[in-house]
């Protein structure tokens, strides 16, 4: 076998089986709320967690107490209430501090 050709075959291997260090441009660009719910009532929610991402709209995602997973409007007026006070509650605590 020439050379050439089994250098040539060794680095195909080589490229083929090497470990990416990137995710896909796809997988990057994908926003994880494609739709939201307006009408969720608060009882129903264990935690929330807030996204802000360059390529997205702000998400927050709720997850509910069944462990189900939803994302909820960011303009509903309770939700815009809580962000509200959490901002007021940090900024006190840190004029205290």
């Amino acid at each position: 076998m020439d050379i050439k050709v089994l250098a040539l075959v060794a680095a195909l291997t080589v490229v083929t089986y090497a470990p990416a260090q990137a995710k896909p441009i796809s997988l990057v660009e994908r926003c994880y709320c494609r739709s939201t719910v307006n009408n969720l009532p608060r009882v129903y929610i264990r935690e929330l967690r807030f996204i802000n991402t360059p390529n997205c709209p702000f998400q927050v995602i709720a997850k509910l107490k069944s462990n189900k997973e939803v994302c909820v409007n960011p303009e509903v007026r309770w939700l815009k209430q809580y962000m509200r006070n959490a901002i007021n509650k940090m900024r006190k605590n840190k004029q205290a501090n």
